[in-house]
C-alpha cells in the first residue's frame, strides 16, 4: 500500500572543479503526522552513501509542530569528481521526539543507483554543473 508520507523539495548542485556537492533542503509538504497532537517536529537527515556504507551525515534544524516545514538549509559534502559516480544521497525526514527515539517519517534517495526520479534528478545535476536543480520528491517508507 502506498501510504502518503508527504513530499520533500530540495535542490542539488555540483561544482566539479571544487569537488563540492551541495544539497539545499528547501521545504516539505503534507508530512505524515507522527505525534498524538496531529503534527510532527520534522528535521531532515542527509547521509552520503558509497556502496551501501554511510560516509558522512548531516542534518537540518528541527521545525516544531508542523507538517509543512520550510528549511532553506544548505548541506555541503566534499566529493571529488572521480568519486561522484559511486556515491548517492539518502535523505530521511525524521520526527524529533524528546522522549524515546526519533522516528523516520519517510526517505528518498538520489544518485546513480537511485530509482526513477532520484536518478533523473542526479543526472540533471551532473548535466548542469554549478546550477542548483530543485525538484519535489515523494517520501517512501524505509525498506
Amino acid at each position: 500500500d502506498n501510504v502518503d508520507l508527504g513530499d520533500l523539495m530540495f535542490s542539488l548542485c555540483y561544482l566539479p572543479t571544487a569537488g563540492r556537492l551541495t544539497i539545499t533542503i528547501i521545504k516539505a509538504r503534507n508530512l505524515k503526522a507522527m505525534d498524538i497532537t496531529g503534527a510532527s517536529d520534522p528535521y531532515v537527515k542527509v547521509s552520503l552513501m558509497c556502496e551501501g556504507r554511510r560516509l558522512k551525515k548531516r542534518k537540518t534544524s528541527t521545525k516544531r509542530n508542523t507538517l509543512n516545514p520550510v528549511y532553506n538549509e544548505a548541506i555541503i559534502f566534499d566529493v571529488p569528481p572521480e568519486n561522484i559516480d559511486q556515491i548517492s544521497l539518502l535523505i530521511a525526514v525524521m520526527d524529533y521526539d524528546r522522549v524515546g527515539h526519533n522516528e523516520v517519517i519517510g526517505v528518498c534517495q538520489v544518485g546513480n543507483d537511485a530509482e526513477s526520479l532520484g536518478r533523473d534528478h542526479w543526472n540533471e545535476m551532473l548535466s548542469y554543473p554549478r546550477k542548483p536543480i530543485a525538484h519535489w520528491h515523494p517520501l517512501v517508507e524505509v525498506r
